[in-house]
């Protein structure tokens, strides 16, 4: 990929932003999982303005399908923490960031060895893959459609995002855990309230693969205005020009994010929006 690299410029705040890059879950969607109907008005009104509006999640493509209508049915988005560049109009990826099979392999056996009772799943392009003990009990890991094996009968060049949890050990302590034992190997991080740690490709984040698209889309990194609420938006929160925590977010994202959103579910990340726009 040619052109400048963004990642080397110095953030600074700009008046009007070129370039949106937004968190879902905990940040534009409601607690109920859905885009309000102010919110898809205001994104509407952006739309309307030339400003992309690039949704950076680390949600899966099969946990989108229901949205893209409600958020536009357009334009670009950054699926499961970096590893896919998503085009939205033709269902299609643009991009896949994958982990390398024998990296997947050997972090999967030092976290056995290392926390025992550790099980893996494996988002692919392809589709969802798990360990028989994986969570079975949820809901969206019961597809029919998945494959159930050992990790290393999973593993293949289409794994974007390795998953690992525990049942027995605190979020933030797994974590830890999973990071001092693996962190050089995979890139770790953590976005939701149970014990489940999320790995991607080494040095693959929402932040490096938004940086690479930026500079696709001419856009400096100091005409970006993001917006998070968990651990795995504090790189792209900080690569960011303008950075916004919203009020719910985790302490971490409050104390890196230059700005305070309000809370999402009060539609914290359009009234932003409306302000910084002047809709």
């Amino acid at each position: 990929m040619t052109g400048p690299d963004n990642r080397a410029e110095p953030p600074a705040t700009v008046s009007r932003p070129r370039l949106v890059a937004t968190d879902l879950d905990g940040t534009l969607l409601g607690s109920d999982g859905r885009v309000s109907d102010y919110t898809r008005d205001v994104l509407l009104a952006i739309d309307e303005l030339d400003v992309p509006v690039v949704f950076v999640t680390g949600r899966p493509i099969r946990w989108m399908e229901t949205l893209w209508s409600s958020v536009g049915g357009h334009g670009l988005a950054i699926l499961s923490n970096g590893g896919i560049v998503y085009d939205v109009e033709t269902h299609s990826v643009r991009r896949a960031r994958t982990i390398d099979p024998d990296v997947l392999v050997d972090v999967g056996r030092m976290l056995r060895e290392a926390v025992p009772g550790t099980k893996f799943a494996l988002e692919k392009t392809t589709g969802f893959a798990r360990e028989p003990e994986f969570m079975p009990r949820l809901k969206a890991n019961t597809d029919p459609g998945a494959q159930l094996a050992r990790l290393e009968d999973l593993v293949d060049d289409d794994v974007v995002k390795l998953l690992a949890r525990h049942e027995e050990i605190g979020a933030e302590e797994f974590w830890t855990m999973v990071e001092k034992v693996v962190g050089d190997r995979i890139t770790t991080t953590w976005s939701s309230i149970g014990t489940l740690v999320e790995m991607s490709g080494q040095g693959v984040t929402k932040a490096s693969t938004l940086a690479d698209l930026c500079v696709d889309l001419g856009v400096a990194r100091s005409e970006v205005v993001a917006f998070g609420d968990m651990p795995n938006d504090l790189p792209l929160l900080e690569w960011a020009g303008t950075s916004y925590a919203m009020a719910n977010a985790h302490p971490t994202v409050i104390d890196q994010a230059q700005q305070t959103a309000p809370p999402h579910d009060e539609d914290g990340v359009a009234r932003t929006l409306v302000r910084l726009f002047d809709l």
